[in-house]
């Protein structure tokens, strides 16, 4: 398994801010492992809110949940086709500005 290079700033200051500051550590973890696939692929990620969930270990609601707070937050761009399509995920990074 490859490793992926991680952003100090996720650890150090993202976990916080998302953990501690905002209380949603579902948001963290979904960030984390889009951030982790989206590195390993060097493109954004296609996956259902259902895999999403099942990757990430934590429930279909979970996921939507941190889904939006992360776009709200714009950690998080988010495009779909059509309302059923699955949707594609690019991870941000607003720090590096």
């Amino acid at each position: 398994m490859k490793s992926i290079p991680l952003d100090a700033y996720i650890p150090q200051t993202l976990l916080r801010d998302l953990v501690g500051h905002d209380r949603k550590p579902a948001a963290f973890l979904i960030y984390l492992w889009l951030y982790a696939e989206q590195q390993r692929t060097g493109e954004p990620i296609v996956i259902s809110y259902a895999a999403l969930a099942e990757e990430t270990g934590l429930s279909r609601s979970a996921a939507q949940t941190a889904v939006a707070w992360l776009r709200k937050r714009k950690l998080l761009a988010v495009k779909q086709e059509s309302v059923t399509a699955t949707p594609v995920y690019t991870v941000q990074t607003p720090w590096r500005r």
